[in-house]
């Protein structure tokens, strides 16, 4: 039988899988506090019902966001009077992050989520600092539950009510997994102490380097390259963009291309108790300056 804790899908995929270009393709973010018990997905009806699941997640896809749940970290799960909402976008030349209060999940109906694909639209407070999620999703799995709590609740200590548990977020392999609003920018495998430094360099409009795995706005291949690029240049959070064609451009004006190669590594599970497949990791293999 294998060990227990040597077999767990975030322990197997630590021993080659690189971080870079595995943050989920989010671009807009709606984040609802519900502290009560989580279905294996948010909008399976488990939480919410049939009917408001499936009317949430048709909007949802409609307008290009992504719907999360949140609560405090701890065990507590009695329903609050006035639940919170995040709002946030997360592409370089425009992201933002505000919070509301709704008296239910319902309420959402009344927000155009469409709202959140452009500018800050005002629908609730500006939210300047930045924003901790910290997935303890464990009917999703193990590795997110056992892995994510105590980094939840680290932050906690260290910057109280800017850090939530959060559903899902894509990857049960890199635990733990650490987001960061507005920016989207994910994290995995971090301890303790680096998520304290990922929030701290965030404040700083910095990108905290160790554990990253790109920025949500873009696609995998536009996340590797981001990244291969600050590997070489130094940018904060927001300078650098990225087109269709790997061009990483920073506000500045300078350009680069980043060539990237498709890789395949053994099989093994996506999530705890899943059958193995293959890994197919998008690796950067060259940065080229662009001519001005």
């Amino acid at each position: 039988m294998p060990d227990t804790i040597t077999a767990t899908c975030s322990a197997l995929s630590a021993t080659d899988e690189p971080l870079a270009g595995t943050a989920a393709h989010v671009r807009g973010w709606v984040c609802l506090e519900f502290p009560g018990a989580w279905g294996r997905d948010v909008l399976d009806g488990a939480a919410l019902g049939t009917d408001l699941a499936r009317e949430l997640d048709a909007r949802a896809d409609a307008a290009g966001v992504r719907i999360m749940f949140i609560r405090r970290p701890g065990r507590g799960t009695a329903s609050p009077d006035r639940r919170t909402v995040l709002l946030a976008q997360s592409h370089p030349t425009r992201s933002w992050c505000e919070r509301l209060e709704i008296g239910y999940p319902e309420d959402l109906f009344d927000l155009d989520l469409g709202l959140v694909a452009g500018p800050a639209p005002g629908l609730g407070t500006p939210v300047t600092d930045p924003v901790a999620l910290v997935c303890a999703h464990g009917k999703r799995d193990q590795c997110c539950a056992v892995l994510g709590r105590p980094v939840a609740a680290g932050l906690t200590a260290e910057f109280g009510d800017a850090v939530w548990e959060c559903s899902h977020t894509g990857g049960h392999r890199f635990a733990p997994s650490l987001i960061l609003l507005p920016t989207g920018y994910t994290y995995g495998r971090l301890s303790v102490q680096q998520s304290i430094d990922a929030v701290r360099a965030a404040a700083r409009g910095e990108v905290y380097r160790t554990g990253l795995r790109g920025r949500s706005c873009w696609d995998t291949q536009g996340q590797v390259a981001e990244l291969a690029v600050r590997d070489l240049v130094d940018a904060t959070a927001d300078e650098l963009t990225v087109d269709a064609n790997s061009v990483v451009t920073h506000r500045d004006g300078r350009r680069w291309v980043v060539d990237l190669e498709e890789w395949e590594l053994p099989p093994r599970p996506a999530s705890c108790g899943a059958a193995p497949k293959p890994v197919r990791p998008v690796i950067a293999t060259g940065v080229r300056a662009l001519t001005p």
